[in-house]
């Protein structure tokens, strides 16, 4: 009899506990960081230190074969918010365009809104880059609300920069509109951005490029402060470093021995370590998924470079990689290749992420997966639907046994698509690469022409030996491979 009610009192105590909160979610997405420039992934330590990156290595795990979807940014956060290749849109080459119509559909299954629909809260503090609208937005209009945008696919918070760090914008937007927007008066700025364009007029206050990565993280960090224990979150910190113009902040300049460049590089270490400590000073950090990663890879060159002009205070991004390079940086370690490129420099970058007592400590994973995976892998991990292949995420493929430190029975993803910034395509299967070798066509130029090339990337990382002549039967096969991605409207429909 006493073991009798010993049971029923702990049955009836198991129905009346509070269910487990799900975990939060935060994700830190630096801007053209290259897989060379961050210490756990050997950045010389008297050159460059990143303390709080890699405290969440060693708290966590790393991954050494992580991918971007293209070696632009604009593409890959497209791919990291839908689960969907970037080449399946409108954008077939390049970035979009400052006054670009918003490029994901507001129907469309988003990261964001699968943790909205869950019962998150959600927000993005950062750089943006996706376009607002739905048609392309005329210079001299200030008075439209900037919608569609990142409210409309599954966000209910938006602080950041509407294109990129330097852009003419020169401005904050705050959810949907210009960030202290005092008329819609054109006002002439006579001091060009750092890309030469005139400044848009905003009467606004203008941002300051020197303190836009503080900015940024006070916003992120209050927001954290803001949230209820009682209800989970999803915060995506896009980060204005490091991408161009090199701009340090005070706290950073000759912080590093790696001159500007490296100095920026530490901002965006600060940001990642006061974003880490607002979690548990907030007692959220035992409960929160970290992951820290990059859009692409960096800039690496192999000499001084000529370019356009650029005007005080500014330094020309080259100038400032080359001279981080002389001081013993490698931006992309030994990787072939920059942002941009179809080789790996423009692909492989930092992944490592952080979920105190799930993933072990000190984990490293060898497994290829890419920043497109992050929607079907978080949606398993937070016990989220995904939409069918023909109604979302066509091209994800969750790597959750992996980000948890375990051995999968088989790889999530044996084949990859990488897009480069030209629109070259390239694809990977087991430690082969083939590139197609032929650029999106440009209108009054003359037609590409098509240079393929094959590396076996397990001998091979660095792609010294291209092998499209001795093994044109792998060759084949991954064409082949690539067409049959390429051709139906989703990669995951052949999976399930």
């Amino acid at each position: 009899m006493k073991l009798r009610l010993a049971l029923l009192a702990w049955l009836v105590a198991v129905c009346l506990a509070p269910a487990a909160q799900p975990p939060n979610v935060v994700i830190i997405l630096a801007d053209d960081l290259g897989y060379g420039s961050v210490g756990c992934y050997g950045a010389p330590p008297m050159v460059l230190k990143t303390p709080h990156i890699d405290r969440l290595a060693q708290d966590g795990i790393r991954f050494t074969q992580a991918y971007t979807p293209s070696s632009l940014c604009t593409p890959t956060r497209y791919g990291m918010m839908t689960g969907r290749y970037c080449w399946r849109t409108r954008l077939k080459s390049g970035v979009l365009g400052h006054l670009d119509p918003v490029l994901i559909e507001t129907t469309r299954p988003t990261l964001a809104s699968l943790f909205k629909q869950a019962g998150y809260a959600t927000a993005v503090v950062g750089k943006w880059h996706l376009g607002f609208g739905n048609q392309p937005r005329a210079a001299a209009d200030l008075s439209s609300p900037l919608s569609p945008g990142p409210l409309q696919v599954g966000f209910d918070y938006f602080f950041g920069i509407p294109q990129n760090h330097g852009e003419n914008w020169g401005v904050f937007v705050d959810n949907e509109v210009v960030w202290g927007l005092r008329s819609t008066n054109h006002i002439d700025y006579p001091q060009p951005s750092y890309y030469g364009r005139k400044f848009m007029g905003f009467d606004a206050p203008q941002r300051d490029d020197w303190t836009a990565q503080t900015v940024l993280t006070d916003k992120a960090v209050a927001w954290l402060k803001q949230q209820s224990p009682a209800k989970p979150f999803f915060l995506y910190f896009a980060s204005a470093a490091i991408h161009e113009p090199i701009t340090p902040t005070k706290d950073s300049q000759g912080t590093s021995g790696a001159g500007l460049y490296g100095d920026w590089i530490c901002d965006v270490d600060r940001s990642v370590g006061r974003i880490l400590q607002a979690l548990d000073e907030g007692g959220q950090g035992a409960n929160t998924l970290v992951i820290f990663t990059s859009d692409n890879g960096g800039h690496q060159v192999e000499k001084p470079m000529p370019h356009r002009p650029v005007l005080p205070p500014y330094t020309f991004v080259m100038d400032t990689v080359w001279d981080a390079q002389q001081k013993g940086l490698k931006p992309n370690g030994d990787l072939r290749g920059q942002k941009g490129t179809v080789y790996e420099g423009g692909f492989r970058v930092p992944f490592v992420a952080r979920w105190p007592g799930h993933i072990p400590a000190k984990s490293v994973s060898g497994e290829m997966v890419c920043l497109v995976d992050v929607m079907a892998t978080l949606a398993e991990l937070a016990s989220l639907p995904m939409p069918s292949p023909a109604a979302g995420g066509e091209d994800s493929f969750s790597f959750l046994p992996a980000l948890l430190g375990q051995t999968p029975p088989k790889p999530g993803r044996e084949t990859l698509v990488l897009h480069s910034g030209s629109g070259v395509f390239a694809v990977r299967k087991g430690g082969w690469k083939w590139i197609e070798g032929l650029p999106v066509a440009q209108p009054n130029k003359p037609k590409p022409k098509q240079v393929e090339e094959l590396y076996n990337l397990a001998n091979d990382p660095a792609e010294k030996e291209n092998l499209i002549q001795t093994r044109p039967e792998v060759a084949r096969e991954l064409k082949a491979v690539l067409q049959s991605i390429r051709s139906p409207k989703s990669s995951r429909v052949k999976n399930e």
